[in-house]
């Protein structure tokens, strides 16, 4: 008697979904049971042994420092314009010329103005013949008053008569004060156009070089609303100084008093000396990026650096001298096992977490609190805890009592 398919499938369960279900489960727990024997085998069990990379622990001075870029300018820059409307007709400089303080830079046209000074000069003269007048007048009326008070004493002369007298003098005393006012004022606007013929020469307050000259003869100079800058002086090129801008994260590192190192493209392989000497409170914003001035002095004595150079600055912002440091690399490294403690075993979650294995703290679990690193003893990574110092991102400071200088720490690993 033959038995159809459906019925042998129908005796041994293989028709009924939760016997599949089972099936799939028993074959899960298999491949985690599996992967928790490699775990707490090290991985030895697939995989082969594993290399390292190290690199000795030494001691040095360790710089740290911070990046910044800026540009150069001098220290003292004046833009030099003119109070006065006018047509410029003559030019005595041009660029880089050296001048004094009080150098004829450029003169405007001043045949308007002295004419006025000679009009004011008239209307002074004028004024002072007047005073003089007035001045006689008085001397006359004082002289008649005093003999009227004699003659009216003696009863010789009519009261109407001294009267007379004195009213004369006290007209010749306020004649005379009204003509030294008109004196006053004939002179004061002498000297008002006397200040405008002054400031028709336009000057150099200051010893220094040109470094901008726009004004040719022949133009016109409109002062009326906003006065042009017609040349540019800087005072001394021998001292400049250094302008950066220092990232927000930076800027907390950055004092008054450090010193620092610049390069410039016209010189790759030299490095220029400078010391901050200003850090401005106010912060400067561009594209969302917010920087914070800082000023730095420099020397230029060889004129090697001119204005507008730009520059990339190293600020000294810490020194340790006979630093034990490590590559960072050091402090980053974790061995392979510990990584995977680390994701799943005591602190995974999900069920993962309750099925995967974990070690006891007593077969080396790993403590995550702290900086560490680890030192290659007897091909096993040993971990030596540690307390950091100061970094120049390339290496750290360490402090340890059981590191010493000519440990190999591990910065990496290798299947080998």
């Amino acid at each position: 008697m033959s038995t159809s398919k459906e019925d042998i499938s129908d005796k041994i369960g293989l028709n009924k979904k939760s016997n599949r279900s089972w099936l799939w489960i028993g074959v899960a727990a298999v491949a985690i049971g599996v992967g928790g024997y490699m775990y707490l085998s090290g991985g030895d069990a697939v995989g082969g042994s594993l290399s390292y990379g190290t690199e000795a622990v030494v001691r040095t001075d360790l710089d740290v420092a911070v990046s910044a870029v800026g540009s150069i300018e001098p220290t003292d820059l004046f833009d030099i314009s003119s109070e006065l409307s006018g047509t410029v007709s003559t030019v005595l400089v041009d660029y880089n010329d050296v001048v004094t303080k009080g150098s004829v830079l450029a003169r405007l046209d001043t045949t308007k103005l002295e004419a006025q000074l000679a009009v004011q000069q008239a209307s002074v003269d004028s004024a002072a013949a007047k005073v003089e007048q007035a001045e006689a007048t008085l001397e006359e009326a004082r002289e008649n008053y005093e003999i009227g008070q004699q003659l009216i004493e003696r009863g010789i002369e009519s009261e109407t008569a001294f009267i007379a007298q004195e009213a004369a003098f006290r007209r010749a005393s306020a004649d005379l004060k009204s003509a030294q006012a008109s004196l006053d004022l004939a002179r004061a606007n002498l000297e008002l156009v006397q200040v405008d013929l002054d400031k028709a020469c336009i000057c150099s307050p200051v010893d220094g070089v040109v470094l901008e000259r726009d004004i040719d003869p022949g133009q016109i100079v409109a002062a009326s609303f906003s006065a042009p800058t017609l040349f540019t002086v800087a005072e001394d090129l021998t001292r400049m100084e250094l302008r950066v801008d220092v990232d927000e994260a930076d800027i907390g590192m950055v004092r008054v008093g450090q010193s620092a190192s610049f390069t410039v493209d016209a010189y790759d392989a030299r490095s220029f000396p400078a010391e901050i000497f200003q850090v401005r409170y106010a912060s400067e914003t561009v594209d969302g990026v917010v920087t914070y001035k800082a000023i730095l002095s420099v020397e230029n004595a060889d004129m090697s650096l001119r204005p507008g150079m730009t520059a990339s600055a190293e600020i000294t912002v810490a020194s340790v001298d006979d630093a034990l440091v490590v590559p960072n690399a050091a402090l980053r490294y974790t061995p392979s096992s510990e990584k995977a403690e680390i994701t799943a075993g005591g602190g995974g979650s999900g069920l993962v977490g309750m099925i995967m294995p974990s070690r006891d703290d007593d077969e080396g679990a790993v403590q995550t609190v702290g900086k560490a690193v680890y030192v290659l003893q007897d091909g096993v990574p040993v971990r030596i805890p540690v307390r950091v110092g100061e970094s120049d991102g390339m290496v750290t400071e360490v402090i340890s009592d059981t590191l010493s200088e000519g440990d190999l720490v591990i910065t990496d690993e290798f299947d080998g």
